[in-house]
């Protein structure tokens, strides 16, 4: 039936594939006239000299990617009639250039052109009187220009002298559209404010998404701010298969991807801490998750997939952003992104983001949140071939200890959701600095190498109480108190070489590297469960607070100890274009890790190594759909310890994965449809006996479908929107763990909604408004499903008003204030999610 079921929804693919593109030519034939064609033809004819044949034979694009024309400057020059656009390839002719009009913009589209600057896209705002704002900014198959008129599209004209020089001529609201600007698109048009084309998780390469035979999807930065995004979770749950994991007591961030938990996030291709896991949103350029196995490129990584957080880099042109926030529970939030050149030369860039953060818990008592982030960057072009990149990122964080709700009987309790069980005062309070940079060297068109280094460290400390069982006949929570000092430090190197070159008929882009991780680990755990040091328990119902805490010198040591890992990775992968419309991706990694945990005078060591392989292949029928299968494994030390100090054996996982994917609407919109098939040993979940510690499960399998959707619908019409089935289950266990249940935190079914409209023209261009749903079902909060979470549904909604260089919104979270747990893991860290909220934003850009 699986394999049936495999194959049905394989077709269903293909076939919604070749309608929609049989829609969008449909579209287009309706649109574009024939002029129009010929008018493109006209305008564009003295860039034609590179264009005389136009192949579509993946080889001859492979070639053309391998020693790419590369714009390595930018300049603007006023003129009387407006302003001249000089893109600087050093002398080198520039292909074709296709235009679009999209409501106030001009889009032009050059292909088979990288851009060489010191960052990813150039940016200026109002340049030149009736121009709001002009962008360069990569593309999958070439760079792309957008010159936003401030009341019309403006006139451009197109010639070549000493570069591409495009002269721009603003039109006032007052004069009518000539026709001649009116230019159809040949190739791509604008790009969704939500559409991504290419991400460097799944390769480490810009690797177009169509070409990765994995599922991949990118999250824009567009999105998180016209939803608002505070925290990790609420970014995430807009794709396919993420669920938001153990919380802890609120001091970390876990993510639960395929149906496994503890998935790795990274920044920047760097693995996060284990504790202390906090994670910023604000200094984030966008998000990309990928699915199935990344231990060939990450090493430590779980199966079920990787979420990298892609920071914001340095801008070529200056940049001033201020946005302040304001909403419920007394959330205040100033925040500053600035950017710009050092030095006159442009070589010197930076970067700056930061923001201070208070706000009161929606819990009882009003609990205090107070957060300091500052992340500083600073790149430097040393010369047309290398590239240095110093990162920075501190932040203080403090904010209440809170494991949420309780279980009584199988059922979450029927108290108010604002409840706690702790104490008014309980806290923890984490600080984490990371700094490293990247080097960048390319000793010609096709050969480069990069190396990167981080090191980072995380100082968590708390004094709380906390909540160890149940007693159903009294109704009580029996509690604990805990003082806490966690310190944690990572050491990371990556070193890698990226090739272009052929072999016979066959393309190469070969990616061999080596990267080196240690960690270390300093644990002082001290916990008091007896009285007089310990507190009473408290009643579920009628609870009454008021504790005493003891000196932690009195308080008995639970822990005491260190742990550290070496990791040594070794891997070599190779993107080889077969034919003109088939990819064929192998890899393999090597890693040898060194495990140690030192208590007392014991110590416990373990050295392991293991092989990772990783085959792919894409085949694409027609260009906008390809069809892919895969085969991954992973291996991934175990972090987690057992209650006497152990370390758990290694997880490792295999994955089998077939998929679509369809790029529609001329590009504005791509949809990716996986399935898949997971298993996974020596999975680590929490003692049953003690939840300060770990077990190891024997095995878990994990198989669903899952269907992402982001992009343009309509002109100003963006949409995400995501669906997830899976079918998760324990197939080896012991006895306290039984066989054949569903592991925590899984939903069989979990979808989502996200979708923006902005009025393209009129008095109330720049009006726009957001709606969004999102539905996670049924779940399990422990091994033995007999804690059900019931399923929910949450809806949002924003409306904003964005003109010339001014953004004024207001987000609207959880509009009909429903009662849902966003979490659960045994009967006492069930952590309800919030009521309904609003946050209100003003941005300004300089």
């Amino acid at each position: 039936m699986w394999r049936t079921f495999q194959q049905f929804m394989a077709m269903c693919v293909l076939g919604a594939g070749f309608i929609a593109v049989e829609v969008a030519q449909a579209i287009e034939a309706k649109y574009i006239s024939e002029s129009h064609k010929n008018l493109l033809m006209v305008a564009n004819s003295t860039l034609m000299n590179e264009q005389k044949q136009s192949s579509k034979t993946l080889g001859k694009r492979l070639t053309q990617a391998n020693a790419p024309i590369q714009v390595i400057d930018i300049q603007l020059n006023r003129t009387t009639a407006g302003l001249d656009i000089i893109l600087d390839a050093g002398g080198r002719p520039f292909p074709a250039a296709t235009s679009s009009v999209l409501g106030n913009a001009i889009v032009i589209d050059i292909p088979d052109v990288t851009l060489t600057l010191p960052t990813k896209e150039f940016q200026s705002v109002n340049p030149a009187e009736g121009i709001a704002l002009i962008t360069v900014t990569s593309q999958a198959t070439g760079i792309r220009m957008t010159i936003t008129g401030s009341e019309s599209p403006p006139t451009v004209d197109l010639t070549v002298a000493q570069g591409l020089v495009v002269s721009v001529m603003p039109q006032i609201a007052s004069e009518p559209l000539q026709e001649e600007i009116q230019i159809v698109v040949t190739g791509e048009q604008e790009g969704s404010r939500y559409f991504a084309t290419d991400a460097t998780t799944a390769t480490r390469t810009e690797t177009p998404l169509r070409d990765i035979p994995q599922s991949i999807q990118v999250i824009p930065q567009t999105v998180l701010e016209d939803q608002q995004v505070l925290r990790l979770d609420e970014a995430v749950r807009n794709t396919a298969g993420v669920i938001a994991g153990n919380q802890r007591a609120g001091d970390t961030e876990t993510f639960t991807i395929r149906g496994f938990n503890n998935s790795a996030i990274l920044r920047d291709g760097f693995r996060q801490f284990t504790f202390g896991g906090i994670q910023e949103t604000a200094n984030l350029e966008q998000i990309e998750i990928l699915r199935g196995s990344a231990s060939i490129l990450y090493g430590a990584a779980e199966p079920g997939g990787v979420i990298n957080l892609v920071t914001k880099q340095p801008l070529s042109e200056p940049f001033y952003e201020i946005e302040g926030l304001v909403g419920s529970y007394g959330l205040i939030e100033p925040r500053i992104d600035l950017s710009g050149p050092l030095t006159a030369d442009g070589n010197l860039l930076y970067r700056l983001n930061a923001l201070y953060r208070r706000a009161d818990s929606f819990r009882d008592f009003d609990q205090e949140f107070e957060r300091y982030f500052i992340a500083p960057t600073v790149s430097w072009q040393i010369s047309d071939q290398t590239n240095l990149t110093v990162e920075l990122e501190y932040l203080d964080n403090t904010q209440p200890y809170d494991r949420g709700l309780a279980v009584l009987n199988g059922e979450v309790v029927d108290v108010p959701y604002s409840r706690i069980f702790h104490e008014p005062d309980d806290f923890i309070q984490t600080d984490e600095f990371r700094m490293g940079y990247q080097l960048e060297h390319r000793f010609s068109d096709h050969w480069s190498i990069r190396h990167a280094f981080r090191y980072a460290n995380t100082d968590l400390f708390l004094r709380a109480v906390d909540l160890d069982s149940v007693d159903a006949e009294t109704e009580q929570i029996n509690r604990s108190f805990r003082n806490f000092n966690i310190y944690e430090e990572a050491y990371d190197a990556q070193a890698n070489v990226v090739g272009n070159f052929s072999t016979g008929s066959l393309e190469h882009e070969l990616l061999a590297g080596i990267d080196f991780r240690r960690r270390y680990e300093d644990l002082d755990l001290k916990q008091a469960f007896d009285p007089p040091l310990a507190p009473p328990a408290i009643s579920i119902f009628n609870p009454e607070y008021g504790y005493s805490r003891p000196d932690a010198a009195d308080v008995p040591v639970l822990f005491n100890g260190q742990t550290q890992i070496e990791q040594w990775g070794f891997y070599l992968q190779d993107l080889i274009a077969v034919t003109d419309n088939v990819k064929l991706l192998l890899g393999g990694r090597y890693d040898v890790v060194d495990q140690t945990s030192f208590s007392d005078d014991t110590a416990d060591q373990q050295n392991q190594g293991a092989f990772s392989p990783r085959v792919g292949i894409v085949y694409q029928p027609i260009e906008p759909l390809s069809f892919y299968a895969s085969f991954s494994q992973s291996f991934s030390p175990n972090f987690a310890l057992a209650a006497d100090g152990a370390l758990l054996a290694p997880e490792r996982g295999t994955q089998f994965e077939i998929g679509a994917k369809a790029e529609l609407f001329d590009n504005r919109l791509i949809a990716t449809l996986a399935l898949y098939n997971l298993t996974k040993s020596n999975v680590a979940v929490s003692d049953p006996n003690n939840s300060s510690f770990s077990v190891a499960l024997g095995e878990q399998r994990s198989r669903g479908v899952e269907l992402n959707v982001i992009g343009e619908i309509l002109a100003g019409w963006n949409a995400i929107a995501s669906y997830s089935y899976i079918d998760a289950e324990i197939t080896e266990s012991f006895d306290d763990i039984p066989e054949g249940g569903r592991p925590p935190n899984v939903p069989q079914h979990s979808a989502s909604l996200w979708t923006t409209y902005e009025i393209q023209s009129g008095d109330l261009q720049g009006l726009g408004f957001g709606l969004g749903l999102f539905f996670v079902g049924d779940r399990f909060s422990n091994e033995a499903n007999t804690i059900n979470l019931d399923r929910y549904l949450r809806t949002d909604a924003a409306i904003y008003y964005q003109r010339d260089n001014w953004n004024l919104a207001l987000n609207f979270k959880n509009i009909f204030n429903v009662e849902y747990i966003r979490s659960g893991l045994g009967e006492l860290q069930i952590n309800p999610g919030e009521p309904f909220t609003v946050i209100g934003s003003v941005r300004v850009q300089f």
